[in-house]
């Protein structure tokens, strides 16, 4: 029992005994700023001796205020053992390796860094504080910090508190191990949305975590930022429109520009434009050009306009085969879009909706005009419409027409009416004995005109007339054919000629007879009555005088020698006769009887006519052409109803004679023959006609 406690109290006796200094608390590295307090700590145990710091290995001293080292001192309860190192205002030189030392137990603790911060300087925005710029230009900000910071600050761009991106960071060294400044550019393209924006650049560090700032404004120079409208947006046509350009711009904008589809407005330079709406607002946008120092800018829009249709693509005649398809097509504009429909020419059938109409297999019931008809829209504003012809090339149709009776041996005229598309190769007539194209044969002549208008589609027209000289038993007897033939085949039709008797000559001849008593009759008493106021009595001269019938082919004129023998003054006038119309005797010469059955001895008239190369040897010529010169093409416009033929005229190869026993016991007559209107036959279409000249045939009348 004894012993365990004598071992214990050796122990603690041992123990106190061998206690020896030590550290308690050794400093540590410090960071520090400029100009901040800095503290070192330092304790010690079991050591009552001298304690001394080093800095990098220079001693400061053993005294507590630390003499020649003004913003140094130790600090604490030596008693305990507490030996602080202070440092304040902290600076750049204090920068060092820092040792608490127990110089008489050789003691040194473990050596502290002191890092003295720098805070970064408020950063410099170059051109600052008003930054000028152009919009749309690229551009480039620089930020710069300049001084001993430490550590390097970091140089960073804010907008209304959010970070930029797009900088670039680069710093310049001023000698080795220190810097000379720091710079941020930050790249950027800023448009007029920029202008009066407020950047930050902001320099942050260690030694100020929360940086410092410096702000810029920007201040923008950008072209003019131009809005344009119209007033009112929709017009009718002929309506006023009001357009507004309004520019924003910096600098100040310098002029305004107008144009109209690209082409400049003459005498517009402000900002507002007065114009009269037509329908090419509305494919042609008005633009309003707004110029500075800066730049331009252009706006433009487009009116809607509304109009009634406008016709753009006419459609195009056609000409088609029978049985081939036919197509038109138009085109209308309008606003709204008018809506298109196909009628034919005089009817109300709408036959197709659209820009086209298409007709399957055509035949010649289709041949016509057709209709393109543009109706107005919503706006009810106009309409309009378009025509074209649609031409069926068919066989041709040839139809008869009505022709006067002749008498026998006398002319005659037999006409057709011929419709063709393609025009008809040839006209041919024919009879009995043979046919006729064009030209003359024998008693026959062919003369064929164009109808200027021929039937709605069916192409051109054309009248061929068949004359006939001296007219035969036969003539009456046989039928006539007119036809004609295209490339697509042939038509034809029978033509028949009328007789017609002598009758009305007859009545004619009686009433020339019967004036002719009346004449003499007033002339004996006109005679009496001078003989009874005891005038001499009048003689005849037995000279016989002459009545020449004009139409000789020369002035000679075939007379005997006992004619020839009267003076100039004692003949007769000569007078034009046509005497078709009278009885002819066999030998083809006119026969008229005596009214004074032989008192006077007057002679009757004897007329030899003769149509073409016919048994009387006479010539028979051709008309010339009644609308042109001689040698052109004959043309006739036959107007409807007034049913004119062309005219047929018969030239005399021989006049004959009349001796009258004076000059003034006959006068002459003229009675004007009209050539009458061909007379249709049954179910002929009507077609235009025009006027001929109407020849007339002066017929001599005696007067005794």
């Amino acid at each position: 029992m004894l012993v365990p406690a004598l071992l214990v109290l050796l122990f603690c006796l041992r123990g106190h005994a061998g206690l020896s200094p030590h550290f308690l608390q050794q400093p540590d590295d410090l960071v520090a700023l400029l100009g901040d307090e800095a503290r070192l700590p330092c304790a010690l145990g079991e050591y009552w001796g001298l304690v001394q710091w080093t800095k990098d290995g220079l001693a400061l001293g053993g005294e507590r205020d630390l003499p020649g080292w003004s913003r140094y001192w130790i600090s604490g309860n030596a008693a305990s053992g507490q030996h602080d190192l202070y440092i304040r205002p902290v600076e750049l030189e204090d920068q060092a390796s820092y040792e608490c030392q127990a110089t008489q137990a050789g003691l040194r603790s473990r050596p502290a860094q002191l890092h003295v911060l720098v805070p970064p300087e408020a950063p410099q925005v170059l051109g600052g504080p008003f930054v000028s710029l152009v919009a749309g230009i690229p551009a480039n900000l620089t930020c710069r910090s300049r001084g001993d910071a430490r550590p390097i600050p970091e140089l960073l761009w804010f907008r209304d508190g959010i970070r930029l991106d797009g900088t670039s960071f680069h710093q310049t060294l001023l000698k080795e191990g220190t810097t000379g400044s720091v710079e941020s550019i930050l790249s950027l393209t800023p448009s007029s949305h920029d202008d009066g924006a407020t950047l930050v650049c902001r320099a942050r560090s260690q030694a100020l975590p929360s940086g410092k700032d410096t702000a810029i404004t920007l201040s923008l120079q950008y072209p003019p930022v131009v809005t344009l409208s119209a007033e009112p947006q929709t017009v009718l046509e002929g309506e006023k429109v009001t357009f507004l350009c309004q520019a924003t711009a910096q600098p100040p904008v310098t002029g305004y520009r107008w144009a109209k589809g690209g082409s400049p407005v003459l005498g517009a330079r402000g900002p507002m434009l007065e114009v009269v709406a037509d329908a090419s607002f509305l494919t042609e946008p008005v633009s309003c050009e707004v110029s500075n120092a800066v730049g331009s800018a252009n706006r433009s829009t487009a009116l809607d306009v509304q109009f009634g249709p406008i016709l753009q693509a006419r459609p195009e005649p056609m000409s088609v085969d029978v049985g081939e398809d036919a197509s038109f097509s138009c085109a209308w504009r309008g606003n709204p879009l008018p809506r298109v429909t196909w009628t034919r020419s005089g009817d109300a059938q709408v036959l197709g909706s659209g820009p086209t109409l298409r007709l399957p297999s055509v035949g010649p019931e289709d041949a016509g005009d057709y209709v393109c008809r543009a109706e107005p829209g919503l706006s009810g504003l106009g309409g309009g419409a378009a025509e074209a012809r649609l031409t069926v090339n068919a066989p041709p149709v040839v139809t008869a027409l009505h022709s006067a009776p002749a008498f026998l041996r006398g002319p005659a005229r037999l006409q057709c009416l011929v419709f063709a598309s393609p025009a008809p190769d040839a006209v041919v007539w024919s009879w009995d004995e043979g046919f006729l194209e064009a030209g003359s044969r024998g008693r026959f002549l062919v003369e064929t005109f164009p109808v200027p208008e021929g039937r709605e589609g069916q192409g051109p027209a054309l009248i061929s007339v068949l004359h006939i000289s001296g007219t035969q038993e036969s003539d009456f007897s046989r039928g006539f054919n007119c036809s004609a033939r295209n490339r697509l085949g042939e038509g034809g039709t029978q033509v028949s000629l009328g007789r017609r008797d002598l009758l009305p000559t007859v009545r004619i001849v009686a009433g020339v007879a019967s004036a002719a008593m009346t004449l003499l009759m007033v002339i004996i008493g006109v005679t009496l009555c001078c003989w009874h106021h005891g005038k001499a009595s009048a003689s005849f001269s037995k000279q016989k005088n002459l009545v020449r019938i004009p139409g000789s082919s020369d002035g000679s004129s075939s007379r005997g020698p006992e004619e020839e023998t009267g003076s100039s003054e004692d003949r007769g006038p000569i007078v034009h006769t046509d005497h078709s119309d009278l009885v002819l005797d066999e030998e083809r010469a006119l026969e008229t009887k005596d009214p004074t059955n032989g008192y006077y001895k007057v002679r009757g008239v004897s007329v030899s006519l003769s149509l073409g190369e016919g048994p009387g040897g006479g010539l028979f010529l051709p008309p010339p052409s009644p609308l042109g010169h001689p040698g052109t093409p004959t043309f006739y416009d036959f107007n409807p109803h007034q049913g004119m033929v062309p005219p047929c005229r018969l030239y005399r190869a021989r006049a004959g004679y009349l001796t009258t026993p004076h000059p003034r016991a006959f006068t002459s007559y003229s009675k004007p023959t009209s050539i009458g209107p061909p007379d249709l036959a049954p179910r002929t279409p009507p077609f235009p006609y025009a006027a001929f000249p109407i020849p007339s045939h002066p017929r001599l009348q005696t007067h005794v």
